[in-house]
């Protein structure tokens, strides 16, 4: 029997390029060029993309792509719980699906706690997930419609919803929550409240025992999940014209890049980024093949750039093997992206989609 074909999202990201990291390798922010990535993504058969967080808040520009695109498009915005109300963002969310077809999606980001600072947010890292867990408790609820009273360890709310009960939800039985945290309040967290659980890329016999356990949790609580993977392709005709496509990247990165995310994110709190940290171990390679932990799996994207720190690298048929050897572990959502964004876009579509029973 074959399986039913994953869903792919793509990747929106104002500052985007060859090498983004770097201003020479970055293309200039303009919105109708967003505007095209985001209808070229719709058009070549993604279901959507992953908004993320980045310098630009993913509200107006997902306000903007939306606008530009069919309900095909369902945009997955990046948002930190806390930063505002969560009566708040639930108005807004349901706004958006009110005025756009009922086709956003959040990625719950908890952050660092260092980060968080700058907005007034003083939690540590399992107050933040204590803290998440409350927060879109409130917005799922607000989101498919319920007024309430709320009464909790960092909100309490009188009449939750009622200044908005006649916007009525779009989506049922809620706007859906995605969301990836490695540690155990990051699972417990995710096995009680989200929708999909996401996670970077690792070698399987490491993903499978984190995805093991977060079905064993879901479980517990009475729930199911799907699960997401994301990763970063470097995809070309052969495996040579990938690993050399890989290597390039290593030499236009700036020695202020390298400190920049070697020297400042080494003792960040996030266990995920932690875990993706030991892949590569802080260590800068003469070679992109020097890294590579499993077949075709490279941790060197975390050298570049925060995020996800893990690409496949090689030829189609070889990324097509390991995402199908992802599938097998139940991965049934991937969230893809290459740089530049639009060209890859393309080269994805036209080579990778086609073998996952997908397409235009």
């Amino acid at each position: 029997m074959t399986s039913p074909a994953p869903e792919v999202l793509w990747y929106v990201i104002p500052r985007e390029g060859a090498y983004p990291w770097e201003p020479e390798g970055r293309r200039p922010v303009d919105l109708g060029y967003l505007q095209h990535l985001a209808g070229t993504v719709e058009r070549l058969g993604y279901t959507g993309a992953l908004l993320a967080t980045d310098l630009y808040d993913v509200w107006p520009l997902g306000s903007a792509l939306a606008a530009a695109t069919s309900t095909r498009f369902k945009p997955l915005l990046a948002v930190h719980p806390g930063l505002i109300s969560p009566t708040l963002l639930a108005k807004t969310a349901l706004t958006f699906d009110n005025l756009f077809g009922g086709r956003l999606r959040f990625n719950v980001v908890n952050g660092s706690t260092e980060s968080l600072r700058e907005y007034g947010l003083h939690v540590g890292h399992d107050e933040r997930y204590e803290l998440s867990a409350e927060y879109w408790s409130i917005v799922k609820r607000l989101t498919a419609g319920e007024v309430f009273d709320h009464k909790g360890k960092f909100y309490d709310l009188k009449g939750a919803g009622s200044s908005f009960g006649e916007l009525r939800p779009v989506q049922a039985p809620h706007v859906p929550l995605w969301f990836g945290g490695s540690s155990a309040p990051g699972i417990e967290m995710a096995a009680e409240h989200v929708d999909v659980y996401l996670t970077w890329g690792e070698p399987p016999h490491l993903l499978k025992e984190k995805l093991d356990h977060v079905r064993a949790r879901a479980a517990a609580h009475g729930r199911t999940l799907r699960i997401g993977l994301r990763l970063h392709l470097i995809v070309r005709d052969t495996e040579d014209e990938a690993w050399a496509a890989a290597d390039r990247l290593l030499d236009v990165t700036s020695a202020a890049t390298y400190a920049r995310q070697l020297g400042g994110r080494a003792d960040e709190d996030g266990v995920g980024w932690q875990r993706q940290f030991r892949q590569h171990g802080g260590r800068v390679p003469a070679r992109a093949r020097e890294l590579e932990t499993y077949p075709n799996l490279w941790p060197g994207m975390g050298l570049f750039r925060p995020g996800p720190g893990t690409a496949l690298v090689g030829s189609t048929a070889q990324v097509v093997e390991r995402l199908q050897e992802f599938r097998e572990l139940g991965v049934d959502t991937f969230i893809l992206s290459g740089n530049p964004l639009l060209e890859e876009a393309y080269r994805v579509a036209e080579t990778v989609l086609p073998a996952l029973g997908l397409g235009r």
